[in-house]
């Protein structure tokens, strides 16, 4: 029970309509959780996130007998995660990692479709993900650092 709830991210991959989107936006309220905390214990966090998400996505997929199920989405949660680290809180960072974070995991360009393609398992359906995670955390690295355009930070 408990690996099917996490693989599903708390049930929004049973959405019919797009669950890696649903996922991504069911991450929100974790991520705002972690910006409150210490950069290090957020990247601990990060760290374990994606190791939960490669273990349950084997033990889930052994349950169901299917890859990468759609209703699997613990890996967009952990590659949204990623895709958020050190970024300022700002709705502008929200929606910014966001739309970035999903139309790279939607379209998997190189090298995240390689990765999709070619690693399998558990390991295969979270690497893909957080390769979209890291991309879209240094491409917007580089927007905040030459542009500032991220804007003021959020006070919680």
């Amino acid at each position: 029970m408990i690996i099917k709830i996490l693989a599903t991210w708390f049930g929004c991959g049973y959405s019919k309509w797009a669950p890696g989107t649903v996922g991504t936006v069911g991450a929100l309220p974790l991520v705002v959780g972690l910006f409150l905390l210490p950069d290090l214990v957020y990247m601990a966090v990060s760290l374990l996130l994606t190791l939960l998400a490669i273990v349950i996505s084997i033990l889930h997929e052994k349950q169901l007998g299917v890859h990468d199920s759609r209703e699997i989405v613990i890996d967009e949660v952990a590659g949204f995660v990623i895709a958020m680290t050190w970024l300022p809180m700002t709705w502008q960072s929200f929606l910014g990692a966001f739309l970035v974070f999903r139309l790279l995991d939607a379209l998997k360009p190189f090298p995240i479709g390689l990765l999709d393609k070619k690693v399998q398992g558990g390991f295969g359906v979270v690497l893909d993900d957080v390769a979209a995670g890291l991309i879209t955390n240094v491409l917007l690295q580089i927007v905040y650092v030459k542009t500032n355009w991220l804007g003021v930070q959020i006070q919680l």
